[in-house]
């Protein structure tokens, strides 16, 4: 029935008992009746009754229930969506059964990959890998440093925030540590890509970002000398060595007046705070001094 010709006959108190029950199942029949109800409430001429359908229909305003509805449950369906989506995402890339290896200060650890590839992890480093899928897909998620002696096979991709190694079979270092990424190449052939950047390194050969600057370089020893338990460098800002310090021996070094900038070719041992101390400050004329909770002051020698 029409809604119109439905209203004038409830207004006129003039329903057969089918058009009462149709008007009743009408979603805005609550709706009408309120406006009923309300204007016999108020005082003023105007509102004091609804005499007939023209009148009605003048102070009639549809509910918008439906369309209110949408104003909310759609942002929430959004908001929903994207929940589900990041979910989704979260699953899919931090939460795909991956291999998980974290290190402690001064820990290393070393494991063997389903195809046998070694793999030693040095100090506060992650690593991560899908051991389920291993066979279809060799790929390490690295954020530190590690050494790879990678067994012969299809491509084996070491992915970092700051580039990404891919080789057959060969063994290779790669450290990444905030802006600086080094990949050191001690056997075979490995692909270095970086972004607008690529290199291939071959046995011998080093690569290196800080700042933005890519360096070329040979390697002064056969193997990483930290799976040794010895902190190697070559030409590396001395903030840089001193942080490596502080990830072998869980300390805090305080830096006054020292140029962090100034470069340090050398190295530290991992089994004497003391002894590391002075392979790295007597070289650059620097001294310290032991200070309580584990914090290390460094500054200029006054000899």
């Amino acid at each position: 029935m029409d809604k119109d010709y439905l209203i004038k006959k409830w207004l006129a108190d003039e329903f057969s008992p089918e058009e009462s029950d149709v008007f009743e199942n009408l979603d805005e029949t609550p709706f009408f009746k309120d406006i009923v109800d309300t204007a016999s409430a108020f005082k003023a001429s105007q509102f004091s009754r609804v005499d007939n359908y023209q009148e009605f229909k003048e102070q009639l305003k549809y509910p918008e229930t439906k369309v209110k509805k949408l104003h909310w449950i759609r942002p929430l369906m959004r908001i929903a969506s994207v929940f589900v989506m990041g979910f989704a995402l979260y699953y899919l890339f931090f939460n795909e059964n991956l291999t998980k290896i974290e290190t402690r200060v001064g820990e290393k650890v070393s494991i063997t990959l389903p195809d046998a590839t070694t793999v030693t992890v040095n100090a506060l480093s992650e690593m991560a890998y899908n051991e389920k899928r291993w066979n279809q897909k060799r790929e390490i998620k690295l954020i530190g440093e590690a050494f790879f002696d990678v067994a012969k096979g299809a491509k084996f991709d070491v992915v970092t925030p700051n580039g990404t190694v891919s080789v057959l079979g060969t063994e290779f270092n790669v450290r990444q540590r905030g802006s600086f990424f080094e990949v050191r190449c001690f056997e075979g052939v490995v692909k270095v890509n970086t972004e607008g950047h690529e290199e291939i390194l071959e046995q011998g050969d080093s690569f290196r970002i800080l700042k933005g600057i890519v360096t070329l370089g040979e390697n002064m020893y056969s193997v990483p000398q930290w799976t040794k338990n010895v902190s190697d460098f070559q030409r590396v800002e001395v903030s840089q060595v001193f942080e490596e310090l502080e990830r072998q021996y869980g300390v805090t070094v305080i830096l006054e007046n020292v140029n962090k900038e100034q470069l340090f070719t050398g190295g530290f041992v991992h089994d004497s705070l003391e002894n590391a101390l002075r392979s790295i400050t007597e070289p650059l004329d620097l001294e310290y001094k032991m200070l309580p909770t584990n914090k290390v002051r460094v500054k200029p020698s006054e000899k």
